[in-house]
């Protein structure tokens, strides 16, 4: 799976439905890789288009049961990586990370709220 496809699902499982338009904003891809991607995507049974309730006109991209627990999957293999590679370090660079945990955890929410707000 390429990274932006991954990326998607990961947006989806976070943010819930999107239009494609937003999602081509938010990976940072043009509307018509994104069409295709999705296309992809739904073939394979990780996302399905539905229509949005408040507008008949617009269409949302949903993640699947499949697409979510491909998700936990990808998140619990990083989880485990970490542990193992965590779990070789000295017990300064234990520390040392510990220490940085409330700055990483800004950075990712920094990265997040990019990640949401549509590139102009």
């Amino acid at each position: 799976m390429s990274l932006t496809s991954a990326a998607t699902l990961a947006t989806l499982d976070r943010t819930g439905p999107r239009r494609i338009t937003d999602l081509a904003a938010v990976e940072g891809v043009t509307q018509p890789a994104m069409t295709a991607l999705v296309r992809v995507m739904e073939e394979s049974g990780l996302v399905e288009r539905r229509g949005d309730a408040s507008d008949k006109r617009v269409t949302l991209v949903c993640l699947t049961e499949a697409g979510a627990s491909y998700v936990r999957t990808r998140r619990q293999a990083g989880v485990h990586a970490f542990e193992r590679l965590i779990g070789e370090l000295t017990g300064d660079e234990v520390e040392a990370l510990v220490a940085a945990l409330p700055a990483l955890k800004h950075l990712a929410e920094l990265e997040s709220q990019d990640r949401e707000e549509p590139k102009q």
